[in-house]
């Protein structure tokens, strides 16, 4: 909330109020939970972590319909909290007609709800929450999706870390490609962030064929490929290098197949 609320600045267009509510809001109701949960056994059980991963999706979700309903953009809570969770789960559904009518910030937070969605809200807090004894294994496998789901690192809050580099240097990589293929710095942003989540959000209606550019849709393509590889292999490929493990991999093999046959 804080980044799009120093993009709503940037743009000085009328989305600044709602972004400094829905992020006081938001610190508000952490310190809060904070302040509850002193003191608490940290330990958890199977059961705990799935319960807290689907409790993650709901609150989280909850405080980013701020922005939305705080501004007048989005009106009806239920249709705020579609479009927020649409995002947080890369569903990529939205209620909106036209994006087009939306400032600045309101759109990057559309789109980085999408991005922080892309590698799970849960792993994004295991990587920068460390301090759940014997919880963070639990809640990684009631998160985590594929067959991969052992310890990669003697902390697993360490190959959290390292997956999400992994993320943010597609992404990176992606919005620079996205720039120098004649993307606006804005919309470079927007839609590497949408891109490497493989969720869909865009800032036109028409998303990238606003563009008339085939060269943007092989860069969105390409990486779209990239990031719908399980995230734990490319950390093997990538940080142990093993990238022949990577091409061994059935997982892999059969993904790529699938791509390949509904491409051809």
């Amino acid at each position: 909330l804080f980044v799009s609320l120093l993009v709503a600045f940037y743009y000085q267009q009328d989305d600044i109020f709602a972004f400094i509510v829905a992020t006081l809001t938001t610190i508000g109701g952490g310190l809060v939970l904070k302040w509850r949960g002193h003191g608490a056994d940290n330990s958890m059980s199977r059961r705990d972590a799935y319960l807290v991963v689907t409790l993650s999706w709901i609150v989280f979700s909850f405080f980013g319909t701020l922005p939305f309903m705080v501004s007048g953009y989005i009106n009806n809570f239920t249709d705020a909290y579609f479009e927020t969770m649409s995002g947080f789960t890369t569903t990529g559904a939205t209620i909106l007609d036209d994006v087009e009518c939306f400032p600045h910030g309101l759109l990057f937070w559309r789109s980085l709800t999408q991005w922080i969605g892309g590698l799970g809200i849960v792993f994004f807090t295991i990587a920068l929450l460390p301090s759940l004894v014997g919880g963070q294994t639990k809640v990684f496998a009631a998160e985590a999706t594929g067959p991969i789901k052992t310890k990669l690192h003697p902390r697993l809050s360490t190959s959290a870390k390292w997956i999400w580099s992994i993320y943010l240097m597609l992404t990176i990589a992606c919005i620079i490609s996205y720039y120098v293929a004649g993307m606006n710095l804005f919309d470079s942003f927007n839609y590497a962030m949408s891109t490497t989540a493989t969720g869909g959000f865009a800032t036109h209606n028409s998303s990238t064929e606003f563009f008339h550019s085939p060269a943007l849709e092989y860069i969105c393509t390409f990486f779209c490929f990239l990031s719908g590889v399980n995230f734990t292999l490319l950390y093997a490929a990538v940080i142990k290098f093993k990238i022949k493990d990577l091409f061994k991999n059935s997982e892999f093999k059969f993904y790529a197949f699938m791509v390949a046959a509904f491409s051809a």
